[in-house]
């Protein structure tokens, strides 16, 4: 198979192997019905490359959004990623999932090359979300198209911490993959993917465990899409160097309750004397709200939050704090979720 061996070696170093395989349907707090996901039992699989036209989503806050369409056109696309431990098969929250794909025609933003050209410093279909409790991170995007070589895919990487990041692709049923691309002949003028999954180099020893599941959305005129991927053990072997230097300033607890409905309450422990700053986001990337304490004494503290009478509705937020003192700022993050 063709895979990049420093990636793999890198990964299993790291954190071991990664999974995808299928649960029962996600938590009934979804505004929307949840996907169905077809896919085999737990099936561990390598990561595979990440393709030529990855970026880094890290640093980048550009890239933090549901809809990555942009002004790109075609077949609206639905994606859920859900995350789970093999052990035990319970939810990931709070780890952040990056996709990225062609466009309907082939062609990757960010980069200009021979069979790229023109799309250098462009920022299309690409980002990241958090998943919540129920491990899920949902995306809004535009069926992919195919180009020469590949078969229709998606690339995703989950990113646990600053030293775990597990890579791989997902690829979609052929007939119905194809259908799509028969019924929207103008947004698709590529045809039909003449190319087999088990043809593809990256699919070729196997891929049910990558096929995520397809199903019509009326409502959006599109359709809903589904992959639920395990990574063994926690997921967390091996802290990075940002995890480590937070933790020796300040924790961050989840909220609680969580999931809530009006009010919730966050944790945090500072390890010295701090100004502390929360900025709460909606799942587009906006900012919503900031509440800033200077000189925070050290030690355990709870801020409580009334979403309603801040003017947050109920919905899934994500919640940051920076924590600022002589040894200089430390930030991260955890989404919380409403109740419905």
């Amino acid at each position: 198979k063709n895979i990049n061996t420093m990636d793999k070696r890198e990964f299993l170093k790291l954190s071991g192997m990664m999974g995808i395989a299928s649960l029962l349907p996600v938590s009934k707090m979804y505004s929307r019905p949840p996907f169905a996901d077809t896919n085999g039992g737990c099936v561990l699989t390598p990561t595979e490359v990440a393709g030529p036209f990855p970026l880094d989503l890290s640093e980048n806050a550009t890239f933090f959004r549901q809809d990555v369409r942009e002004t790109q056109t075609g077949v609206q696309l639905n994606l859920r990623i859900r995350v789970m431990t093999l052990e035990g098969c319970s939810p990931m929250p709070n780890v952040r999932v990056n996709i990225w794909h062609c466009n309907r025609v082939g062609l990757y933003s960010g980069y200009s090359q021979q069979n790229n050209q023109g799309q250098a410093g462009l920022t299309y279909l690409r980002g990241y979300q958090m998943t919540d409790e129920a491990g899920a991170a949902d995306f809004i995007t535009v069926f992919p198209g195919w180009y020469s070589g590949r078969v229709c895919h998606i690339h995703f990487q989950v990113y646990v911490n600053s030293s775990y990041a597990a890579i791989s692709q997902l690829t979609f049923d052929p007939t119905t993959k194809n259908a799509i691309y028969q019924a929207n002949t103008t947004l698709y003028p590529n045809g039909t993917d003449p190319i087999e999954i088990a043809d593809d180099n990256i699919f070729s020893d196997g891929y049910n465990s990558q096929l995520a599941s397809l199903s019509s959305n009326e409502e959006i005129g599109g359709y809903d899409g589904m992959l639920t991927v395990f990574v063994q053990g926690s997921g967390t072997v091996g802290m990075g160097y940002l995890d480590r230097e937070n933790s020796k300033q300040f924790e961050l607890g989840q909220n609680f309750p969580n999931p809530y409905e009006d009010e919730t309450t966050i944790p945090f422990t500072l390890r010295q004397t701090s100004d502390v700053k929360m900025d709460i986001y909606d799942l587009s990337g906006k900012k919503l709200y900031t509440k800033t304490k200077e000189g925070v004494s050290h030690g355990a503290h709870q801020w409580t939050l009334n979403m309603p009478s801040i003017g947050l509705a109920t919905g899934n937020y994500i919640y940051q704090i920076e924590v600022k003192n002589a040894q200089g700022e430390f930030r991260t993050y955890k989404m919380m979720t409403a109740a419905k």
